[in-house]
Parts: structure tokens; sequence; C-alpha cells
């Protein structure tokens, strides 16, 4: 009779298989090397689909409740930065010529964007890399480091640059302070010409449009908690990238309105002992 005989030999004299029947591999016990699984049964899969789910959930992305968590959480970071932003040291013109003698304004300007770069891309890369390691719940927590971390460094490249271009914001510490998070905020160089606009820097419109720039830059930020994207060079990649763009924008402005150095009251000399 034409059809797969259930008594027929192997290849090697043993009895072949029942027509229908699972072979020996399919009901082999689950080997303990993971790389002989399926992908999605290994357990760097089912790490990647746990962050996955996480970012899902962070963002709002087939997760009921998740556009609250990510907007308790940026309101959280605004905080934070809020209140770090008086508390970060910012040196004056003095002191920056004093620590780079000779440079002109374009030269100097250049070395704190140098530093501010290298700073906020290790920041990045601290974080890209911690991001590696298989615990999904801390990425909240990721993202709130990095984004204040970046956001301090970039706060007080905007005020030493401010002193560099001879346009330091009037007022106390912490009014200069929360002028220069909102020239982060906004991107812009802070306008001396509009006094109205520093003191908007303690209300609303701020708090407003730091939660847009935070919010603008977590969602940025969240391919650095990916795994396997090599997410240390990424996250270093990227923030020093926007630190550099943020930095162009403001100097661009500053440089309408800048005051020659030797035009400021108790200018320092370019260098120690010549005036």
């Amino acid at each position: 009779m034409a059809g797969v005989n259930p008594f027929r030999k192997g290849p090697k004299g043993g009895p072949g298989p029942a027509a229908g029947a699972r072979s020996h591999d399919e009901t082999a016990p689950v080997p303990a090397d993971p790389t002989a699984l399926p992908t999605e049964r290994t357990p760097g899969a089912l790490q990647e689909r746990g962050r996955r789910a996480s970012l899902a959930a962070l963002t709002g992305r087939g997760a009921p409740g998740g556009g609250g968590r990510l907007r308790g959480l940026i309101a959280a970071i605004a905080d934070r930065i809020i209140d770090t932003a008086p508390r970060i040291p910012v040196r004056d013109l003095a002191t920056l010529r004093a620590q780079f003698p000779g440079l002109t304004p374009e030269d100097l300007a250049d070395k704190l964007v140098a530093g501010a770069c290298a700073a906020t891309a290790t920041v990045g890369a601290g974080v890209g890399a911690a991001a590696m390691m298989p615990v999904p719940p801390a990425m909240p927590a990721e993202l709130a480091a990095e984004v204040t971390g970046v956001a301090s460094v970039e706060i007080k490249l905007i005020a030493e640059l401010h002193e560099v271009y001879g346009l330091r914001p009037a007022g106390n510490f912490r009014q200069r302070a929360m002028a220069c998070l909102t020239s982060w905020a906004e991107e812009r160089g802070i306008d001396l010409a509009k006094p109205a606009s520093l003191n908007i820097a303690l209300g609303g419109q701020m708090k407003r449009e730091l939660r847009q720039q935070i919010m603008k830059r977590t969602l940025r930020n969240l391919p650095n908690l990916t795994p396997f994207m090599v997410g240390a060079a990424v996250g270093a990649f990227m923030n020093r990238r926007d630190t550099r763009r943020l930095a162009e924008k403001i100097r661009k402005d500053l440089r309408a309105h800048q005051v020659p150095w030797d035009a400021l009251p108790g200018s320092a000399p370019d260098a120690p002992g010549n005036g």
C-alpha cells in the first residue's frame, strides 16, 4: 500500500518514526546552553522584552497610566533642577581669564564648550553603561540622573558664556541662576534689554518651558537605555551633540549684544601681571 510504513527500518536498522509522531529532538529536554534555544526564549531576549515593556510603560505606549508616570517623572526632574541651579558653581570673568590667560573671548568660549561637551558625554556614557544592567525598574532613575546631570553642566556653561560675552544677568546669585535656567529651557541667550523677562524666571511660564525641555531631552535620551545598542557610546555621542548645538544657539544670541572686555567695569587683564 502506498504511504508511510510505521514499521519501516531507519537508516541504521532501528525503527523509523511513525507518521505524525513527534521526533526525539522535539521532545528532548531544554538544553542548558541558552544559545541553543530559540531567540525569543533566551534570557537576553527576555531582558530585552522587559526593557521594551518598561520603555513603553514609561512613555505611555501600550500601558494605561504610562503617560501619567512620565509626567510625574518630568515634574520631579524639573523640581530637582530648580533646586540644584542656584548651587551650581559658576566662575566669573576674572576667574576665567586668570585660568585661561591670553585667550580671546571666542577662544575662551570654545574652551568652555569643549569642556562642557566632554562632561555631558561622560554623563551619557555612564548612564548608557548602567542601562546595560538587567534592571528595567531603575530606568526612570537613570533618566532622571542623566537629565539632571546634563542640565547642571549646561546651565553652568550658559552662565559662564554670559560672563565671557560681558552679559552677566542682573540680580543676586539665585536670580542669575534662575535666569540661566530659563535660558537653558528656552535654548536662547538672556535678553538683558528686557528686565521683565528676568522676572518671569521664577514664575509658571518658566516651569512650563522647563518641563517641555525636560520632556524633549527625556524622549531623546530613551535610546541610551536600550540594551544591545552600545548604550554608552550612544549616550556619549548624543549628549555631546546636544550640548554643542545648545552652545551654538546661545553664543549666536550673545554675540549680537556682546560687550567688549575693556568696556566692562573692573575688567581683569589678559594675563596675571599684565595691565
